[in-house]
């Protein structure tokens, strides 16, 4: 009995419940309660050796071959020594094996069940809402209870009954974003510039047992998948491409799949049922592509498949938008003025060039488009609009370079704000409509050779004239 308890704790089943007298001859039927059972999940109980008699005082079993596909493993088992078979053909566990080998020698014959089509003795599925799960008239013997969410499995001995325990959780995934690129600042949203490059991180929350494990990636069509940056595991183990394998534009019109290859299965198996390893990390990245719509939601998700019957998780979600800043440039009466230039920065006093912003106008929709390799400057189009797409949520200042002929530059730099929704703020006032930006005209001086001193010269002779005649006047009045 301390040898069935000690492979049942080390495959996490668990608490076998014994109810017949001691000196039994192994008759009747036995019964296997599993609890509690996950819904909708298959169990399929094989039996692989037969009990022929059991003192359940003294804590004796006596097992024998079945006689069918069994004994091939069981003979292999005994070759790698696992087992060993005495002359009269009673089958004994070694006991100096660990704890490790007793899990190997369940997950071994789990998988010899499946390479040599070897049928289950019962199967069953616990239904919607069901706990439990039972599989009863069973021969009494050693049964291997084995579960499509994952390998881990059972080993008990039915004498006549005994319940066991699914340690089978099903995984959990969950995907975030690492704002400005910093996987230690890890947010469910965000925002990006056209051409910019989001980084993602997708956690694999992986448990004991894990099987036919398959992350699926849909991303928005705005995006553009660029690929895997990074993959470790809880414990800080770095995992290659021959531990996964990536594929784009899969037959489940997923963006890509991710799936794990026998090699990561064999390496980590231990370390993920021992509970030493609990996540799977990926990080990879997307382009924002130009024909992003401006406060369009991109969404990127996830989920997991896994175990024989493909069960999936639930979906985890990112959202990115880009942004824009609408402005409108007029002069009085709100006229539309064409031609001015501007250039915008997030630097505050505009003179940092690697910190100009850059544009491209499209044509079709006379709207500005940032681009990386574009044009630092900005002008306003005969309708005065100058409508800016693809940004950020961030500050950003907006400098007139060049009024039109016959304005007045505008000196005032315009500080304008784009919240994480969108919303705009014009030298910290919010706004709801465009960003207007008014020049006003110049106005004409009096110039040399001009109307303006012909008319100081002509008051000039005027007063010389009427000073003349005053003193004309005065000269024949005193002469009389």
């Amino acid at each position: 009995m301390k040898l069935i308890k000690k492979i049942a704790a080390m495959l996490f089943a668990f608490a076998m419940v014994f109810s017949m007298g001691t000196n039994v001859k192994a008759e009747g039927t036995g019964k296997i309660t599993i609890n509690p059972a996950n819904a909708g999940e298959t169990y399929n109980v094989y039996k692989i050796l037969t009990l022929k008699s059991y003192d359940k005082d003294k804590e004796l079993y006596s097992y024998v071959k079945n006689g069918d596909k069994w004994d091939g493993f069981i003979n292999s088992a005994q070759q790698e020594g696992y087992l060993t078979i005495n002359n009269d053909g009673y089958v004994e566990f070694d006991a100096k094996k660990s704890d490790k080998d007793y899990r190997e020698f369940a997950q071994k014959a789990l998988a010899y069940a499946k390479k040599n089509n070897v049928s289950a003795t019962q199967t069953v599925t616990p239904d919607a809402g069901a706990t439990t799960a039972t599989i009863d008239k069973l021969d009494l013997g050693y049964y291997l209870v084995g579960s499509t969410v994952g390998a881990l499995c059972s080993l008990d001995t039915t004498n006549p009954e005994v319940t066991v325990r699914d340690k089978n959780v099903a995984p959990t995934v969950e995907k975030k974003i690492a704002k400005d690129g910093h996987t230690d600042n890890l947010v469910p949203n965000n925002s990006a510039n056209i051409g910019e490059q989001v980084v993602y991180q997708t956690t694999i929350n992986v448990e004991p047992g894990a099987k036919n494990y398959v992350l699926h990636d849909t991303m928005d069509s705005h995006l553009d998948f660029d690929g895997i940056l990074q993959a470790h595991l809880s414990d800080g183990t770095n995992l290659t491409y021959g531990d996964f394998v990536v594929q784009k534009g899969p037959a489940d019109k997923c963006t890509f799949d991710i799936s794990f290859t026998d090699v990561f299965y064999n390496n980590y198996r231990s370390k993920i049922d021992d509970g030493i390893i609990t996540k799977i990390i990926f990080q990879y990245s997307a382009t924002v592509k130009d024909d992003a719509v401006v406060k369009e939601e991109m969404k990127n998700t996830t989920h997991l498949t896994y175990g024989d019957n493909n069960t999936t998780t639930e979906d985890s979600e990112t959202i990115t938008k880009t942004f824009g800043i609408p402005v409108f440039k007029y002069t009085k009466n709100d006229q539309a003025l064409a031609g001015a230039e501007f250039m915008l920065s997030t630097d505050p006093n505009c003179t940092d060039e690697s910190k100009t912003l850059k544009f491209t106008l499209n044509n079709d929709t006379n709207k500005y488009r940032f681009a990386a390799d574009g044009n630092a400057t900005l002008t306003s189009l005969d309708n005065g609009r100058i409508d800016i797409e693809g940004l950020k949520a961030g500050t950003y200042y907006l400098k007139e370079t060049k009024a039109p002929d016959g304005y007045n530059l505008l000196k005032k730099i315009q500080i304008i704000e784009i919240g994480e929704d969108g919303s705009i703020n014009l030298n910290g006032t919010a706004i709801t409509d465009d960003v207007k930006v008014k020049n006003n005209s110049g106005i004409e001086l009096p110039s040399t050779g001009g109307m303006g001193t012909t008319l100081i010269y002509l008051a000039g002779i005027v007063l010389v004239v009427l000073s003349g005649y005053v003193l004309i006047s005065k000269r024949r009045a005193s002469t009389k």
